[in-house]
């Protein structure tokens, strides 16, 4: 027999129902949650070849258009160098005013290709190679950077950039090299880069605040950003262009009004305005359209589950950060949730593993399904317990 329980909880109306079997969510947080097919308003049709919109406040994708397709990501690429750089510099392995000297390998930049003009011979600090690599897109940065930190660009690429997009779940990403200069077997998808986009922002606040400086001069050449969403939106705080004659025109856009931020990626856009206003379209779609609802704070109880042959007789469960869910304006009350939890739940338990699922419906579809995870992890109880519950778990039904 099942039991069911019904209670009041805010934001929302929820009802608790507990199964023996339950199949469990992949983590949301190292992946994207995708929202159901949503009435209108429609996503705008934009003249790129992919593109993605992503709102970083709830983890949700908005808007996919091919945005799993594998794609040359130009200087996009650049994102991923800068975010094995500052994570080097987070582990202290590197620090802002230490210095590399150019190799002659990463100064031999062929004409069409941007440069933050490095000299042979003259040290360059990580900061301002990091300036360099954001603001001015510059390869040569990226070379030296690539060198300091792995001895090799191939290295750096193989050793490190893979092996962040691997731990960060992106599923269609492989680098050959720290530029983004074309070569086989060197891609993304416009999905991933809205993650790794994400990570950024999330992982390093410390060091974004380079990707919204609109100018940086080095060697007496002084070079403006190419994000030109900078100088025409006062809420986009970066992030990154990207152009190869195969590649086309791309931008990574971040805005934030208020506390919601969108990252919108458009790849493939026939100019450099166009991939400006492309973006910037599917920013205010994106604003103007939908809401974010605050759920529950991180480590916030959402419920409790009886818990069998443990030295605890209820495990308490919630979220691993603070969760939020983004749905369109004006629909709030079509929103409704449904939580189901593992059962019978029986001891070990560890903190931080999946044992339920807060489903959510609006308009009577389902629309998003977040795990809950145990908040506190709950050990073995002593023989006699365990064998008293073990007697109990007989008679009960689920």
């Amino acid at each position: 027999m099942q039991w069911r329980t019904c209670y009041n909880c805010t934001p929302i109306f929820f009802c608790s129902i507990m199964k023996f079997a339950l199949t469990l969510l992949s983590v949301l947080f190292t992946s994207l949650s995708h929202a159901a097919d949503l009435p209108p308003p429609s996503a705008p049709a934009l003249a790129a070849k992919a593109y993605v919109l992503y709102d970083y406040t709830s983890n949700q994708i908005l808007v996919n258009h091919i945005g799993d397709e594998r794609v040359q990501p130009a200087s996009l690429t650049k994102l991923m160098t800068a975010y094995v750089t500052f994570s080097a510099l987070k582990q202290g392995k590197l620090s802002l005013k230490q210095t590399f000297i150019p190799s002659a390998y990463a100064l031999r930049i062929q004409e069409e290709e941007s440069r933050m003009f490095l000299e042979a011979g003259k040290p360059v600090s990580v900061e301002e190679l990091l300036r360099g690599l954001i603001v001015d897109s510059g390869n040569d940065a990226a070379r030296v950077l690539a060198e300091g930190i792995a001895n090799h660009e191939l290295a750096f690429a193989t050793d490190l950039m893979n092996v962040e997009a691997q731990r960060l779940g992106l599923k269609n990403t492989h680098f050959v090299n720290a530029t983004g200069l074309p070569e086989d077997q060197h891609y993304s998808s416009a999905n991933d880069l809205a993650i790794l986009a994400g990570a950024i922002v999330r992982d390093f606040p410390e060091y974004y605040s380079i990707y919204s400086m609109r100018e940086f001069q080095y060697n007496n050449v002084k070079q403006f950003n190419r994000n030109q969403l900078l100088w025409l939106d006062p809420f986009v705080d970066g992030m990154k262009t990207g152009h190869t004659e195969s590649a086309g025109f791309c931008l990574v856009a971040s805005a934030k009004r208020d506390q919601h931020r969108l990252i919108s990626v458009v790849l493939g856009a026939a100019t450099e305005n166009l991939r400006s206003t492309e973006s910037q379209r599917l920013l205010n779609y994106g604003f103007q359209n939908f809401e974010v609802l605050n759920l529950y704070k991180k480590d916030q109880p959402v419920t409790s589950v009886r818990t069998w042959k443990g030295t605890e007789k209820k495990t308490e469960l919630g979220f691993r950060i603070d969760q939020s869910v983004t749905i369109p304006k004006g629909q709030r009350d079509q929103l409704k949730a449904t939580l189901e939890t593992q059962q019978p739940l029986i001891a070990p338990v560890e903190k931080g593993a999946i044992i339920g699922t807060l489903k959510l419906s609006l308009n009577g579809k389902p629309y998003l399904e977040l795990p809950l995870v145990a908040l506190d992890s709950v050990p073995l109880a002593n023989v006699f317990s365990r064998g008293v519950d073990t007697i109990r778990l007989l008679f009960q039904s689920f």
